[in-house]
């Protein structure tokens, strides 16, 4: 599916390089892959002047020594990380500190690799039954109100607001996450965004983010900016 939109999302993504210049660049480095898309999600980032953003299909990104080139890291892929040299790579990213964003699809990422959904994520979407837990569920185009769940920088400004999205029931997630935002919607999770468990780095799990709908959503867009921010430790 890359191929087949790689023009339309250089031009979206062009003016996110001229940076402001009073601002430096918040070095991205946006993963997909593994699962289709629309193309509005690239929108998402538009107006970020202070964004600097290489996209970089999985596992491409895993392939090298992030840590001097990369602020934060943006999932938005669907795939598992077998290969000893792309964990170690990661896994170095986050112990020096780096930030991570992991958007909808991809906390179904590495569903064999307990280190990442226990220790980094807290959070994990079953692709099928697990001794006493079922399979997750998702249903598609589920209107709901999202709420802050307390103070924090990355729900700041943003209050209440109504969203339709595609939501997850029956997830695994860690007590010891912190819950940023919650939605009142019986179909899923109450919590739709959360800080992972990972100490060395910042962390944010945001479950929102399915289709054109909610890639539109300002509401939307300022949570996924705020989150990156935070995670650069701005």
């Amino acid at each position: 599916m890359i191929g087949s939109y790689m023009k339309t999302l250089l031009l979206l993504l062009a003016p996110l390089a001229a940076l402001a210049a009073d601002a430096p660049a918040i070095r991205i480095q946006l993963v997909t892959g593994g699962h289709d898309h629309e193309i509005s999600f690239y929108a998402v980032f538009e107006g970020n002047r202070d964004f600097q953003i290489n996209v970089n299909p999985h596992p491409g990104a895993f392939h090298s020594d992030m840590r001097k080139g990369t602020d934060v890291l943006v999932l938005y892929d669907m795939a598992d990380m077998d290969g000893e040299t792309e964990r170690r790579h990661l896994r170095e990213f986050l112990d020096a500190g780096k930030g991570m964003v992991v958007l909808h699809h991809a906390v179904i990422d590495n569903q064999h690799w307990p280190w990442w959904y226990e220790e980094v994520t807290g959070g994990r979407y079953l692709l099928a039954p697990e001794g006493d837990r079922r399979a997750s569920t998702y249903q598609h185009d589920v209107p709901m109100t999202a709420r802050a769940a307390g103070k924090h920088p990355v729900t700041e400004g943003l209050g209440e607001f109504r969203i339709v999205d595609e939501v997850y029931n029956f997830m695994w997630r860690s007590p010891r996450s912190r819950v940023l935002l919650e939605a009142d919607k019986p179909e899923g999770e109450k919590a739709v965004a959360w800080i992972g468990p990972w100490e060395k780095s910042r962390v944010v799990v945001i479950q929102l983010g399915h289709g054109k709908e909610a890639h539109e959503n300002a509401n939307y867009r300022k949570l996924v900016r705020n989150a990156i921010v935070w995670a650069a430790g701005k």
